[in-house]
């Protein structure tokens, strides 16, 4: 099954400017590390690319063709001649108001992809708005926005593409595992590649000790609810606690 890349135009691989409408050569100002690091990612990674844009009444007086037209394939062909091309290039056209299902974050325009053979899970919306973040979650994929300022919603919030490409080429090793049995009730969330975080809620001072030094000297990030039957002993929660670690980790490698 195939990975995708949605990924917006304006505010992502080009600039946009204040009124929002890209229609003369003056205002086509692409991303620093936009072509460069789209070339690697098209070179050297696994994802199909399709362009999403919302162009706000394109076709109207206010926005005619003849000016969007031009510019728009002048970028595509300054990216095509860095191997960078999109199998899919989709326009909507309507305004906000005009609550469109095709405008992001809306999903008309993809049901393609919805319906076919593609691994949304493991595909990604890059764009530079909230709209970007609401469409990944509609079609079941995680989002990258890139902003100046870091977006508290969105998976992974970056600066630049560079960071961009970073993400793409070595994604975070997470896990979440849970347990249930008679005796225990734990549930682990690790990120291997964290900062050595860690909040554990054993009840077993040494236990929560050790799972808490073990985040801080791996680097990795850990979140362990664990609760059991210490009125009885404690090496039912130990025990199970190590056995959900190990699968947490096994799964995040």
């Amino acid at each position: 099954m195939k990975k995708v890349l949605f990924i917006d135009r304006d505010g992502t691989i080009i600039f946009e400017p204040a009124d929002e409408q890209i229609d003369s050569f003056e205002k086509l100002e692409f991303l620093p590390g936009a072509i460069t690091c789209l070339s690697r990612i098209a070179t050297d990674l696994d994802y199909e690319l399709v362009m999403v844009t919302n162009q706000d009444g394109l076709g109207t007086a206010s926005f005619p063709e003849d000016n969007f037209w031009p510019v728009h394939n002048k970028m595509l062909a300054i990216l095509k001649g860095e191997n960078i091309t999109f199998s899919d290039i989709l326009i909507d056209r309507s305004l906000p108001r005009d609550k469109a299902p095709t405008r992001k974050p809306g999903t008309a325009m993809l049901t393609k992809y919805i319906k076919g053979k593609y691994d949304l899970t493991n595909s990604w919306v890059i764009g530079d708005r909230s709209t970007d973040d609401e469409l990944a979650r509609n079609l079941g994929c995680k989002s990258i926005i890139i902003s100046a300022k870091k977006h508290k919603k969105a998976d992974f919030s970056v600066r630049n593409w560079q960071e961009v490409f970073n993400l793409l080429n070595h994604p975070p090793r997470k896990a979440s595992v849970q347990r249930q049995t008679n005796e225990t009730s734990i549930s682990i969330d690790i990120n291997l590649d964290g900062s050595g975080r860690a909040k554990v809620t054993a009840g077993i001072g040494f236990l929560d000790h050790m799972l808490e030094l073990f985040a801080r000297h791996s680097g990795c990030d850990l979140n362990a609810k664990i609760s059991g039957d210490l009125h009885i002993d404690e090496h039912h929660v130990v025990e199970d606690t190590a056995i959900v670690l190990g699968q947490a980790l096994r799964q995040a490698l």
